[in-house]
């Protein structure tokens, strides 16, 4: 078993790094476009710029094939950010909300989708169970 760390990426890394994968990009495909520069202009509503991804692997190619090929944890979430990859990643719909001391994405997950979420999560979130197979994911504060 290997106890190498998942890569820590920028939330916004990774909602470009899922809109690759969203967009049918291989691994390897997404990897390529990365070290090309060549990455696809993004149509969605979330007008991605993937150039971000580029400029990241100059900097930092190892952190970038890492999250790429073995996955990653975003370092700091919120809670729009969280609705966004939750959207784009998982290709689900949600409610979420803003409100103080009620702040929240609710969103119905299967058991892959749930541990997927989990994989990813900034440390100080929580997924709580919200009925069946529905789960709302909260700021642990609010457990």
């Amino acid at each position: 078993m290997s106890t190498e760390q998942p890569a820590l990426l920028s939330q916004w890394d990774a909602l470009l790094l899922e809109g690759l994968r969203a967009a049918g990009f291989s691994n390897e495909e997404i990897l390529s476009a990365i070290r090309t520069g060549e990455l696809p202009q993004d149509e969605s509503e979330f007008h991605l710029d993937y150039q971000s991804l580029a400029v990241l692997y100059a900097d930092q190619p190892e952190l970038v094939e890492r999250a790429v090929l073995k996955g990653y944890r975003i370092k700091y979430n919120t809670v729009g950010g969280l609705n966004s990859w939750i959207r784009l990643a998982l290709n689900k719909s949600t409610e979420f909300s803003r409100e103080e001391g009620n702040g929240g994405v609710t969103v119905s997950l299967t058991a892959n989708e749930r541990a997927h979420l989990e994989s990813v999560l900034s440390y100080g979130w929580k997924i709580v169970p919200h009925g069946p197979e529905l789960y709302r994911v909260v700021p642990v504060a609010q457990v």
